[in-house]
């Protein structure tokens, strides 16, 4: 049994990440469509655990997954955790920055695609062009 703090924790952060920016589904939403109980799980344990923990702090931890989602590719995760690391006050020009960084360890590809999603994800904000 899941407790009720664990539970708000998790709900909390949910919101700071995603609450605000763009519109898209979140792939909680497809998961549940497959297995509500292990979607819940899967929400609490990556959200209410991880996300949640101290020691990076939430755009600490943004900037990381926008990092690795980019050197995997991976453009719908990649378009709902720009949107997310903006929402926890990431600055918009070291996003640019660590996408730029790409280039050496996943190449120029992988770079052009993180920053079509993130002028994607900017434009819907109506925060494009970076100031």
């Amino acid at each position: 049994m899941v407790n009720d703090e664990l539970r708000k924790k998790t709900q909390e952060t949910a919101n700071q990440l995603f609450g605000k920016g763009i519109k898209m589904d979140p792939p909680y939403l497809t998961w549940k469509e497959f297995d509500r109980d292990l979607a819940n799980d899967l929400s609490l344990f990556i959200t209410g655990n991880l996300y949640s923990r101290t020691v990076l702090s939430l755009p600490e931890r943004q900037m990381a997954a926008c990092a690795m989602l980019a050197a995997l590719r991976a453009t719908d995760e990649l378009k709902l955790h720009v949107n997310a690391a903006l929402n926890v006050g990431c600055d918009p020009r070291k996003i640019a920055e660590i996408f730029f960084q790409l280039a050496t360890y996943a190449g120029m590809p992988a770079v052009n695609e993180a920053l079509h999603v993130y002028q994607d994800v900017l434009r819907e904000r109506g925060e494009w062009p970076i100031k």
